[in-house]
């Protein structure tokens, strides 16, 4: 049973942090393709908030707006994938993307380039520009990478112990270390744009005018940044 004061509380914690559903929310759709509705995700990210809520507890060791958007972002998340709103022939395409980049990285000792990327994949490099335009928010995470193709444990199901927050639970191992070695590997000017987007978040049109290009050509160059680190993570974890 609540106190008033507990509900007051948690009522006061709703509205506060209702600014940033809507933030994380904007954030999202930026690297998602139009069908996604931005009011699907605040709605989900209102359930994760309240969840995070309801969870929190103030020895948890974090300060709630840290533990709330894991939350938040996590509802999102689920509610994207339940509406499956990649089509599977596009992460199809996206795992030959990945497969091409594995086999030249082992065959040139360095990241290749899209022209050799396109060749791999017999495709021009237009085409194969387009194809990552039309991957536009290709995670770096699927609930399907938690398995292996027998069905068994995968290394991100080991590392998840935490039922209730296995991206907190990720993130206190040394899948973080990871994921901070697989963006020093990138190419000098996908590095840039992960540090653009994700540390200064700047939006794809903010970036496009730093670097120069279109905002497509930005959205191309986040999808195949997230291609490498996608590679990068399975040859040196995921096996």
């Amino acid at each position: 049973m609540y106190t008033v004061k507990g509900k007051a509380d948690k009522n006061s914690l709703l509205t506060e942090h209702m600014p940033l559903v809507k933030r994380l929310a904007h954030q999202m759709k930026a690297k998602l393709p139009p069908s996604v509705e931005v009011d699907d995700l605040v709605q989900a990210g209102m359930m994760g908030l309240l969840d995070a809520i309801n969870r929190y507890e103030e020895n948890h060791g974090a300060q709630f707006e840290t533990y709330a958007v894991l939350r938040i972002r996590g509802a999102m998340l689920d509610e994207l994938r339940s509406s499956d709103w990649m089509p599977r022939s596009t992460r199809a395409n996206m795992r030959k993307v990945e497969q091409a980049m594995a086999a030249l990285q082992q065959q040139l000792g360095r990241p290749p380039s899209e022209s050799e990327v396109a060749k791999s994949l017999k495709l021009s490099l237009a085409d194969y520009q387009e194809l990552l335009g039309d991957s536009g928010g290709h995670q770096l995470v699927y609930y399907e990478d938690f398995h292996d193709d027998d069905g068994n444990d995968s290394f991100l199901d080991r590392y998840a112990v935490d039922d209730d927050d296995p991206l907190k639970s990720l993130l206190d191992t040394d899948f973080r270390q990871t994921v901070i070695d697989a963006i020093d590997a990138l190419p000098p000017r996908e590095k840039m744009l992960m540090g653009l987007y994700y540390e200064e978040e700047l939006n794809l049109k903010e970036i496009g005018a730093v670097m120069g290009v279109s905002e497509s050509r930005v959205s191309q160059l986040h999808t195949q940044a997230v291609a490498r680190l996608r590679t990068y993570l399975r040859e040196r974890s995921w096996t």
